[in-house]
């Protein structure tokens, strides 16, 4: 089965109803219907709660969590094993992403899982990963 990451900006255009929210649904329909399973990792996770509890409140960011609870995306903690964040820091050490980002594409690479963004951060290691879907902005 088809492994897919999405990193926050996939997720936070899907909350927001931005242009690319048509198609992270189509990748929600098809993940329900069990054509691929959706990964997000945890520190993404994070990232979408604090960015939504910034710019609104952290009422409206728990609503989100409840969504985003009720989606088809499996949340992939950071350890015990260590290479997530092994493979994350050697991103954050040699290239210019935030550290969040670096989660996300060290997940898709040690899950050989091709990344869903719109983010153009991780232009920075697009030959580093098995493959990137880019969202339109």
């Amino acid at each position: 089965m088809a492994v897919k990451v999405l990193d926050s900006w996939a997720l936070m255009a899907f909350l927001e109803d931005e242009p690319a929210a048509e198609e992270v649904e189509k990748l929600l329909i098809k993940a329900e219907a069990g054509s691929h399973r959706l990964l997000l990792s945890v520190v993404n996770w994070g990232e979408i709660y604090y960015s939504i509890m910034r710019q609104v409140s952290q009422e409206v960011a728990e609503a989100k969590a409840r969504d985003i609870a009720a989606l088809p995306i499996e949340i992939v903690p950071v350890g015990p094993d260590l290479a997530l964040v092994r493979q994350a820091a050697s991103y954050k050490a040699t290239r210019k992403m935030s550290y969040a980002d670096c989660f996300a594409a060290a997940l898709a690479k040690l899950r050989n899982a091709e990344l869903v963004t719109g983010d153009e951060e991780f232009k920075q290691v697009e030959k580093d990963l098995p493959g990137i879907m880019w969202l339109r902005r």
